[in-house]
């Protein structure tokens, strides 16, 4: 990884809509996985709070993808918590037609590093929405074949959302990667060994142990928390 800072600003977007904070861009970090380099602007902007950040769960997934040699090519994906979107973008270089998806105020770096990282003639496989884990996930297909996400397991306060979210997404055939950073006091432990296991078949794929860093897949099984009331 190498990084160089970058201030880009985004007064062109301002000026076609009075209304939008100006964007600014910083740490431009360069990352190699799978023979890309993937340049990664993180936003400066006010309310992106964790989303303005790579975080080393992310890079793991990333590392975890090339080592396994695994091919999106054909594949329908769809990335929880996007943030930067350096997953989301890797798979789609690895052939997947995949939907971005984080909070709102998060989706116009995701489209500023998409518009440095993914050649036009190949946007049209690619999507980024809106989407609040346990509200919004019934707007969403349930038919993809690919569920990624990293470092969503940070606060136990949306974990019943996140579950819920999976379960919908996933159909019996989804494989889901989840590259999770375990961290004391927020029950980032228990979620994995005792709420996940009661509605996805988990195997761990990858540990880094020196930066206590899992990657799971797993796959959907049977009645979801929507069948009964998750505590």
């Amino acid at each position: 990884m190498t990084s160089s800072p970058s201030h880009e600003n985004s007064s062109d977007d301002a000026t076609k809509d009075e209304n939008q904070t100006a964007i600014y861009y910083i740490n431009q970090d360069v990352f190699e996985f799978c023979g890309y380099s993937l340049k990664i602007a993180r936003s400066t902007s006010h309310n992106l709070g964790v989303s303005a950040y790579v975080w080393d769960a992310g890079i793991a997934l990333c590392r975890y993808l090339e080592k396994a040699n695994i091919s999106f090519t054909g594949k329908k994906v769809i990335e929880l918590g996007s943030g930067t979107g350096i997953v989301g973008i890797l798979a789609t270089l690895l052939g997947g037609n995949v939907t971005l998806t984080d909070q709102p105020q998060i989706l116009h770096q995701i489209e500023h590093n998409i518009s440095i990282n993914i050649p036009i003639a190949c946007r049209h496989r690619l999507n980024v929405r809106p989407l609040t884990w346990g509200e919004d996930h019934t707007k969403f297909p349930t038919d993809y074949d690919f569920i990624l996400g990293s470092d969503l397991v940070y606060s136990s306060v949306y974990y019943s959302s996140l579950i819920r979210t999976l379960h919908h997404l996933a159909n019996p055939n989804t494989i889901i990667y989840l590259a999770s950073a375990f961290r004391k006091g927020n029950g980032s432990l228990s979620f994995h060994e005792v709420l996940l296991p009661e509605y996805f078949d988990c195997l761990i794929v990858d540990r880094l142990s020196d930066k206590d860093i899992t990657v799971y897949k797993m796959s959907r099984i049977g009645k979801g928390p929507e069948d009964w009331f998750l505590t």
